[in-house]
């Protein structure tokens, strides 16, 4: 689908939950409170890495890079939410809506390949710890990292850009603009296969290859923390991992959920539910996950406060 295929009227009517006005009043409370604490989180992980030179290690580089990912989705769709939340127009321009399609298609898309990159790192910290300063240097850490970025671009966004459809109408049943809520769109008759095959082919390289390799990685790490004869090594090893696999069931779970389902089976008020989920919840949980049980980072925060304590 290209930015031309959907400015045919210059705006949008996004239903939301306009049919329950009383649960959208509360949904603006629950979200603006979500968004103000997905923002602190986020930028306070990326504060503390730049900050503590004991976080500037290839997993906390990495998690920077999710961090910065975190706010840029999140703001590209919970404000205007936000807005409509409490409009009696809903409505949305044929631009941002075209924008919040790439942007939701390209930052998904990387944080997929992003937790891909960090699960391998973690294979490199646990299967070869020997090797690990060199394997996963400086220049590897930023080229992985730059990979990431550019080929969720083109696996995901360019692939849409050649998709051709046209829309009949003007009225979107969901709380933001991304592909599978467009198709409901297509004028009748319009035969969506071609549109279908290039969104799934897509997440096959930007969903579904990287959960396999993922995968692979925990069963190699699996295979090499049994291996370890001490219970308190073998303690940190999987204490290390459990955040990591924690995000990665909780995002590929629901993108693959949207991404990957036929159009038949597409279910307006279970899609409204899940898309709240990737698009606003995750975004919070993510820096919480990582740091609740992460030692460094606690001890960072306690260090960053101490100088805000002492200059005072």
């Amino acid at each position: 689908m290209g930015t031309r295929n959907i400015t045919f009227v210059t705006e949008y009517i996004l239903l939301g939950f306009s049919g329950h006005p009383q649960l959208e009043m509360a949904l603006f409370a629950v979200m603006s409170l979500i968004y103000f604490v997905t923002l602190f989180g986020n930028l306070s992980l990326l504060a503390l890495t730049c900050l503590d030179s004991r976080l500037h290690t290839p997993m906390y580089f990495f998690l920077s890079n999710l961090a910065f990912l975190n706010i840029c989705y999140t703001t590209a769709v919970v404000p205007k939410m936000l807005i409509n939340f409490l409009a009696v127009r809903k409505s949305i321009s044929s631009y941002l809506c075209a924008m919040q399609v790439y942007i939701t298609l390209f930052l998904g898309a990387a944080e997929c390949l992003l937790l891909m990159v960090m699960a391998f790192d973690r294979y490199i910290a646990i299967c070869h710890p020997l090797h690990y300063t060199t394997m996963m240097n400086k220049n590897i850490c930023v080229s992985l990292a730059i990979g990431a970025w550019v080929s969720s671009f083109l696996f995901s966004v360019t692939p849409t850009l050649t998709v051709k459809q046209s829309l009949c109408g003007f009225i979107i049943d969901h709380l933001f603009c991304e592909i599978p809520v467009l198709f409901q769109l297509a004028c009748p008759g319009e035969d969506l296969s071609l549109n279908e095959t290039i969104m799934a082919a897509g997440s096959v390289f930007t969903l579904l290859l990287p959960f396999v390799l993922i995968l692979l990685s925990y069963v190699r790490i699996v295979v090499a923390i049994l291996r370890i004869s001490s219970a308190d090594g073998k303690r940190k090893a999987f204490s290390t991992c459990s955040a990591h696999i924690t995000v990665v069931t909780i995002y590929y779970g629901s993108g693959m959920f949207t991404y990957m389902k036929p159009q038949s089976g597409y279910s307006t008020e279970m899609d409204k539910l899940i898309s709240l989920f990737y698009s606003v919840i995750n975004p919070m949980l993510n820096p919480i996950i990582y740091s609740l049980r992460n030692k460094d980072v606690k001890e960072a925060i306690l260090k960053v406060l101490g100088r805000t304590k002492g200059s005072q």
